[in-house]
């Protein structure tokens, strides 16, 4: 299927920025995937069963279940399956992904457990609440801008523990742990309140993906513990998107945007598949508000699972778009090219988050530029609320609560310092990252741990 007269009209206009302002180089360790040897390693960690221990998991899960079951489960993408050393390989998270993919599955649940699921991933009484504050602290000028309200503070503390002899006694270890960065209207007031050991290393705030840099040296026979403790202040972000009142985007002010309306291989490609599904996606659809719209309902359509490691996955945006499901990285990196496509500027922002209740989890999201409202965040994993009410429906269009750290506002980016050793995770930094002189540490020996508590707004 061809391009819109929209998607035309927009491509036209990323050609222009791309002309006037060159795209930046990337930093040095940008995307540095592993060597063909540990991604098979992390592949195999990642897809660890045979088919007799799933049919276990599955038994002591399910009842009733056949091999025809199996069968057809894993031919619909429900059961998580690949093939190592010729032999079918069950994800670890099978079991747990079918049944959130098969409702003819989750009905034969032997004894169902109750989750702990994010209070905010449906309508939620503050979702209405947040807008009206929008409303009332914004009057008129409400509809073009996004607002900030409701601040709240959260203290952190974000424990990196490597197993006992990972590495021989005496090395050195070196340690990134996520860090916030202060964002104008997203979050500030970002302090240290302790560190173990003492003496950590904060990267500057201009860096996009922020940690805080630990060195200590690994004893025999022992775990080695680091952590930060810290606070910062949220704040909830409402715009109300209305195509009669978006602006087309204009190359004369707007040529800082020409990064976010370039392919970035690996991740960000413009495949004809993509380009196909972003027509289909868009339909009729002209005004930039509209366009953006449609192709977050289309993204936020594709359930969520639990994926698979990013740095065994070649293409994040064509692999969400090819697989019949996606988790929330995967559906924000689909959404960000769908929206470079069609001349709209698109980029990452991730960290943890939070909610009202206890529920905790790592999270991915991402920004687009629409005038005149500018930068706004959409969230495509919690995608549009049951309301009748647009301006609730589409709350992640254009929205975010302010339950959430971010931590990165782009994908792959170096760390300060540097590492010297491919990451575990070269898109993406939640959990951190640990290496010693001898190479990268994978998170099969060493665990994180993230704690947080909500405080009284200042």
């Amino acid at each position: 299927m061809g391009w819109t007269g929209a998607a035309k009209r927009c491509a036209a206009i990323m050609a222009a920025l791309l002309l006037c302002v060159a795209v930046p180089g990337v930093a040095s360790d940008e995307y540095r995937p592993a060597d063909s040897g540990e991604r098979a390693r992390r592949l195999a960690l990642d897809f660890p069963h045979d088919d007799a221990a799933l049919r276990r998991q599955l038994d002591a899960r399910l009842a009733g279940v056949t091999a025809d079951d199996v069968e057809r489960w894993a031919a619909s993408g429900a059961l998580g399956w690949t093939v190592i050393d010729g032999q079918r390989r069950w994800f670890h998270r099978a079991v747990g992904n079918l049944l959130l993919l098969a409702p003819d599955a989750a009905a034969r649940v032997r004894t169902p457990s109750r989750t702990d699921d994010g209070p905010l991933y449906a309508l939620h009484p503050m979702h209405a609440r947040w807008r009206a504050m929008a409303v009332e602290a914004a009057g008129a000028d409400a509809e073009r801008r996004v607002i900030a309200v409701d601040p709240q503070v959260f203290e952190v503390t974000h424990t990196v523990t490597v197993d006992a002899d990972a590495v021989p006694s005496g090395e050195a270890l070196r340690v990134w742990i996520p860090f916030p960065r202060a964002i104008a209207g997203v979050q500030d007031q970002v302090d240290v309140v302790a560190t173990t050991p003492a003496g950590a290393r904060l990267a500057s705030e201009v860096v996009l993906q922020r940690s805080a840099y630990f060195e200590t040296t690994a004893v025999a026979g022992r775990a080695t513990v680091v952590s930060i403790t810290y606070r910062v202040r949220t704040y909830t972000r409402v715009a109300h998107l209305d195509a009669g009142v978006g602006l087309a985007l204009s190359v004369a002010e707007h040529s800082d945007l020409a990064e976010y309306l370039a392919e970035r291989p690996p991740h960000v490609v413009f495949h004809p598949e993509l380009r196909a599904f972003s027509a289909r996606s868009i339909g009729d659809a002209t005004a930039p508000v509209d366009v953006a719209r449609r192709l977050f309902d289309a993204v936020s359509a594709k359930p969520w699972a639990v994926a698979r490691e990013y740095s065994t996955v070649d293409n994040l945006s064509l692999h969400a778009l090819r697989q019949p499901h996606a988790d929330c990285g995967e559906k924000a990196m689909l959404l960000i090219t769908l929206l470079r496509i069609n001349g709209i500027p698109a980029r990452w922002q991730s960290g943890w988050q939070l909610s009202p209740g206890t529920f905790d989890t790592m999270h991915d999201w991402l920004q687009a530029y629409l005038p005149p409202w500018g930068w706004v965040p959409l969230d495509p994993t919690h995608g549009p609320l049951a309301s009748d009410d647009p301006a609730l429906r589409h709350f992640y269009f254009g929205g975010l609560d302010g339950f959430r750290i971010a931590f990165n506002d782009d994908w792959g980016r170096a760390f300060d310092p540097a590492k010297t050793h491919p990451r575990s995770e070269p898109v993406d930094a939640q959990r951190g990252e640990v290496e010693w002189r001898g190479g990268n540490l994978y998170f099969d020996v060493w665990d994180y741990d993230v704690q947080w508590r909500r405080l009284s707004a200042r």
